[in-house]
């Protein structure tokens, strides 16, 4: 299991939550940590384990787990993406819960995974299974476990970015913005298309590098024109290609991802900043 999640694992907590139709008490949770919080932001992992733990939930983080297989997938790679894909069914079978603090990953498994194995009715069936488990953090809570408002205060204006795969194949849209209106403090301001991609799309800024950079360029034009302090979302891919931008047009918006905030662990230096950024920034933040 790679580092973080061993970490997380090792804090491992407890946190409550209800599905659509009534969750068990004490719902037995498994973290998918997923690869860019592993290597690149464990604290996501930790704020999303301490929001569930707030919820009451028994949560675990399954040392088997990879990474979910969509590198592969939108390169066409079904067979790698399959071998993968089984890996993950097995190491998640059996809990009430799969949470992701990722709508692209949660959406793999909930969406994509079931059509996978098309040509196999047992794993067809198992995917099935692990996808109506999945969710992404901030759905699950206000969805399933009906959390209404979370403990905590922010002081400063934040945006909120909303990520393709969430918005899109999650429905991920208000939930977070509810959420993040409970803290003390915290004053959301829109940008004018929080909707439109930030031109990450996992491979495709690879494949189309010119067409990405203008996408996330206008992006961030449009953050700064909302005067935000912080810009949040919940997908840690968009988030590293937004505060890479912002941060070579020499934004002084800070970026994080919406556990974070959500759990009040905001003490790190933003996504993209050492320690020397975070110290120059106004004391106001």
């Amino acid at each position: 299991m790679p580092p973080a999640a061993t970490q997380v694992s090792a804090t491992r907590a407890t946190a409550s939550e209800a599905p659509a139709t009534k969750a068990p008490q004490n719902p037995r949770v498994a973290l998918f940590v997923t690869c860019l919080v592993d290597f690149f932001r464990p604290s996501v992992g930790f704020a999303t384990l301490k929001l569930l733990e707030q919820a009451g939930c028994t949560v675990e983080v399954p040392r088997a787990q990879t990474c979910c297989g969509q590198p592969a997938y939108n390169s066409g790679d079904r067979a790698d993406t399959k071998a993968i894909a089984a890996q993950v069914i097995r190491a998640f079978a059996g809990y009430d819960y799969v949470v992701v603090p990722s709508g692209s990953c949660a959406g793999m498994l909930r969406k994509h995974y079931p059509a996978l194995f098309k040509d196999d009715p047992e794993l067809a069936a198992q995917a099935e299974d692990l996808g109506a488990r999945t969710h992404e953090l901030v759905s699950f809570l206000a969805d399933v476990l009906k959390v209404k408002a979370v403990a905590g205060a922010f002081a400063g204006t934040v945006t909120y970015h909303d990520s393709c795969s969430g918005l899109r194949e999650l429905g991920i849209k208000q939930q977070p913005r509810r959420l993040l209106k409970t803290l003390d403090g915290l004053t959301l301001t829109e940008m004018a298309e929080p909707e439109v991609c930030c031109g990450f799309g996992g491979t495709f800024c690879v494949k189309y590098p010119d067409i990405s950079n203008q996408m996330v360029d206008a992006k961030a034009a449009d953050v700064e024109a909302t005067g935000a302090d912080l810009l949040l979302a919940g997908d840690l891919g968009c988030l590293l290609n937004m505060a890479g931008k912002l941060k070579r047009r020499g934004a002084s918006v800070e970026v994080r991802h919406v556990a974070e905030v959500l759990a009040g662990l905001t003490e790190q230096p933003g996504i993209g900043e050492g320690v020397r950024d975070r110290q120059a920034r106004p004391a106001a933040e």
